[in-house]
């Protein structure tokens, strides 16, 4: 039976597969959203590393913003994992989105990174 972690899963995957065919070695953005924070990571799958990564979970972010589960924390969290991938030379990445839909949270976060330059 689909439950809809599974269905969750499914997507998840095909979404990575896709974006590994397509990286082309590229750095990738990932996003994870869970409901009351947001995370994202910009990672070299090369390596195996993170390069970079900004949370609500962060104290900066703490003591900055509210609410973690909001519009306007993803949107900083994008600006911020944008500001930090440019001090260590990252300008272009590809978008993982995860499993999650490209609206509210995701694609707040996703706009944010790109007006603060990182190109994807």
């Amino acid at each position: 039976m689909n439950t809809p972690k599974k269905l969750f899963e499914k997507r998840k995957a095909r979404v990575r597969t896709a974006l590994k065919n397509a990286a082309n070695g590229k750095l990738r953005l990932s996003v994870f959203r869970s409901g009351k924070h947001i995370y994202a990571q910009i990672i070299d799958d090369v390596k195996g590393v993170t390069v970079v990564s900004a949370s609500t979970l962060d104290k900066e972010v703490r003591n900055t913003i509210q609410k973690t589960s909001t519009v306007e924390a993803a949107g900083f969290i994008g600006k911020l994992v944008a500001e930090r991938a440019a001090k260590t030379g990252v300008n272009e990445v590809v978008f993982d989105r995860g499993g999650y839909i490209y609206h509210g949270r995701v694609k707040a976060l996703a706009d944010a990174a790109r007006k603060a330059g990182l190109k994807f």
